[in-house]
């Protein structure tokens, strides 16, 4: 999903020094009528080390002929084929969707990466996963990933059941997806709705919380409230109702 460049605030953070990629398409194809899957693939795929949760940077051509950045979280890694899936949100006209439509085998482009803390901690008794539509790859990955028996709560939103997905996972997961029907995505309270009511497992756990950025934001103070420490809590926004391209680092 395209995501914000800025913080919060406003003003710009001092992006760190990421590797560099020019990724080649294998493949592309519908996993969903809504999540279109690209495989890219690298001769130096033993270099490309991450961890589950965090994504790559697309340098994408703008209307205006210059190259936006557009983060998308990495949905899995072959090492036997040396390609990187990536999973794009099908909503409309915009330049990472229109990438997906239009990638063919051959094509190349440009990224930096991986990067991102939405990350698995495993000092944590439980987990904690929340986001909606364009969270997906990311929170499946995670999940999918989890060491043998590790306990997760998972809630994501989406309008309706057409989104839902299967996981095959070790962890002992308990996942919802919860539907918002008619109300438009973006900001609204259908998630911390769903979080007030979820109680807290003893223990010390840890809260993966990303979305659209108000949301995230609410969600983040609510669990602040109820106790949880700042360290417990990783929050990005991974869209704003105005804003194209990289992250809202939601850490107020």
């Amino acid at each position: 999903m395209d995501q914000p460049t800025n913080t919060a605030e406003g003003a710009p953070r001092q992006r760190p020094m990421l590797p560099s990629w020019t990724l080649t398409v294998t493949d592309a194809f519908d996993v969903t009528p809504q999540l279109r899957r690209v495989l890219l693939g690298t001769d130096r795929i033993a270099e490309f080390t991450y961890r589950p949760g965090q994504d790559i940077v697309f340098f994408l051509p703008l209307e205006n002929g210059e190259l936006g950045r557009r983060h998308y979280t990495i949905r899995k890694v072959d090492r036997e084929t040396g390609t990187v899936a990536v999973d794009f949100v099908m909503h409309g006209d915009s330049v990472g969707p229109n990438f997906a439509r239009g990638a063919k085998a051959g094509d190349t482009v440009e990224v930096k990466g991986p990067r991102g803390r939405i990350v698995f901690n495993p000092e944590a008794d439980w987990h904690l996963l929340t986001g909606d539509e364009t969270c997906i790859p990311g929170i499946l990955h995670i999940l999918e990933e989890l060491p043998a028996r590790s306990r997760a709560f998972a809630f994501i939103e989406v309008q309706d059941a057409s989104w839902q997905m299967p996981l095959d996972t070790s962890g002992d997961v308990s996942m919802e997806w919860i539907h918002r029907g008619q109300i438009p995505a973006g900001p609204s309270n259908v998630m911390l709705d769903r979080l007030s009511a979820f109680a807290l497992p003893d223990g010390r756990g840890q809260a993966l919380i990303i979305g659209e950025t108000s949301n995230v934001r609410a969600q983040r103070h609510h669990l602040l409230e109820r106790g949880m420490q700042r360290s417990q809590i990783a929050s990005e926004g991974y869209r704003r109702p105005g804003r194209l391209g990289g992250h809202d680092h939601v850490d107020d």
